[in-house]
C-alpha cells in the first residue's frame, strides 16, 4: 500500500465535526504563558514549571511556532490546563506549527513512562495541535506520550513514534482528529476507559505489526479502547505490504478493543487480531469486535476470538455520561 494513497485518501475526507469554519491559532490567549517568539519562556518545560501547583483556576500554556528538543513533564495540578500549539488550521493536525521531540527509550534503562516526550501525570488536561514524537526509532519501546491520568483531551495532535507510541494508561481519555503514527503495540496501556475519535492511523514499514496492545487483566478493570470513524493505512513514505499488521494482540487476557466505522486499507491482515504469543496467547476472555468498519482490510475471516457487533460502541458507554463537561465537543465526529 503506496503512502500517497493515504495522502489521498485525507485530502478527500471532510471531517463531520461540527467545526464552523477553519481557523488559525498563531498567537497566544488571553492569560496564557508563552513559550518561544517573544514570549518570557525558551522551554515547555520552563513554562509548565512555572505553573502553580495548588490554584484552582484554568491555566494554559502557548508555544509558538518552531521545534522543542526536550521531554515534558506535567506533574499533577489541582487546576485545569491547557496546551495550544501554533496551528494554521486548529480543525486538526495538518497546520500544525509545533513539534516537541527527543529519543529516550527503554534501552536507556528507563521505564516505559519515563521515555515519553510528554509524560502527563495530570487530570484535567488539554493538548491542542501539538506535533509529539519520539524519534528514537525502531529497537526499543520509546514512547511519545504517557498518559497517566483522568480526562484528559488530545485535539489535532500528533503522535509519531515506532513502538509504544501511545500509552494511554489511566483515567478516561480521548483523542480527537488526530494523527497517530507507529509500528508495534503503539496504542497501549492497562487501565484507561479511551475514545479515538475521527483519527488518522498511519503504519510504517514492517514485516509485522500491531495496532493496540491493550492490557485489562480482569473483568473489573474498566480499561476499554475504541477506534471511531476513523483511518488506517500505510504512514506518509512508506510502503507497507498487504495483510502485514493487525488490528491489536492482548497485552492481558482481558483485553478490550473495538475498531468502528473505521476505514481499514488493505495493510490490516484478513484475520484482523492475533494472539500475543505462542505460549501467551492471552485470548480466553478478550472483547476484540468491528462494527461497519470498510476497506480491504474490513474483509476476510477473522480471528476465531474475535466478533462482528450488532450496533455501535456510544461514547458513553466508554467515558460515562458526564463526559461533555470536560471533552471539546466540537472535535467529536
Amino acid at each position: 500500500m503506496r503512502s500517497d494513497l493515504f495522502l489521498l485518501s485525507l485530502a478527500g475526507t471532510a471531517f463531520a465535526a461540527p467545526l464552523e469554519k477553519r481557523a488559525s491559532r498563531l498567537t497566544a490567549p488571553d492569560g496564557c504563558l508563552e513559550v518561544g517568539g517573544s514570549g518570557k519562556y525558551t522551554t515547555v518545560q520552563a513554562a509548565v514549571n512555572a505553573l502553580s501547583t495548588s490554584s484552582t483556576s484554568s491555566q494554559c500554556i502557548f508555544i509558538n511556532s518552531g521545534t522543542y528538543k526536550e521531554q515534558v513533564y506535567i506533574k499533577t495540578l489541582a487546576s485545569e490546563l491547557i496546551l495550544y500549539g501554533a496551528t494554521a488550521d486548529t480543525t486538526g493536525y495538518s497546520g500544525n506549527k509545533v513539534t516537541i521531540t527527543q529519543s529516550k527509550s527503554q534501552a536507556d534503562g528507563l521505564t516505559n513512562d519515563e521515555t515519553a516526550t510528554l509524560r502527563a501525570a495530570t487530570p484535567n488536561l488539554k493538548v491542542y495541535n501539538i506535533n509529539i514524537v519520539n524519534a528514537y526509532g525502531k529497537g526499543s519501546q520509546a514512547l511519545a506520550v504517557s498518559a497517566q491520568n483522568d480526562k484528559q483531551g488530545y485535539y489535532g495532535v500528533s503522535f509519531k513514534g515506532y513502538q509504544d507510541t501511545i500509552l494511554a494508561n489511566s483515567g478516561s481519555q480521548v483523542y480527537a482528529k488526530c494523527y497517530i503514527e507507529g509500528a508495534t503495540d503503539f496504542i497501549f496501556g492497562q487501565k484507561a476507559t479511551a475514545w479515538f475519535d475521527g483519527v488518522d492511523i498511519g503504519v510504517l514499514s514492517a514485516s509485522l505489526g500491531y495496532i493496540t496492545a491493550n492490557g485489562r487483566d480482569s473483568d473489573s478493570n474498566p480499561s476499554y479502547y475504541v477506534i471511531n470513524n476513523s483511518k488506517v493505512a500505510a504512514a506518509s513514505g512508506n510502503t507497507v505490504s498487504s495483510g502485514v499488521y493487525y488490528l491489536g494482540r492482548p497485552w492481558r487476557n482481558y483485553s478490550r478493543v473495538v475498531f468502528q466505522k473505521t476505514a481499514l486499507s488493505n495493510v490490516i491482515n484478513s484475520a484482523g487480531w492475533k494472539a500475543w504469543s505462542t505460549d501467551s496467547p492471552n485470548t480466553d476472555h478478550v472483547t476484540y469486535a468491528e462494527y461497519q468498519n470498510t476497506g480491504d482490510g474490513s474483509k476476510g475471516t477473522r480471528a476465531s476470538f474475535a466478533k462482528t457487533n450488532s450496533a455501535a460502541v456510544a461514547i458513553t458507554t466508554v467515558l460515562g455520561s458526564s463526559y461533555k463537561d470536560w471533552v471539546d465537543t466540537t472535535y467529536l465526529s
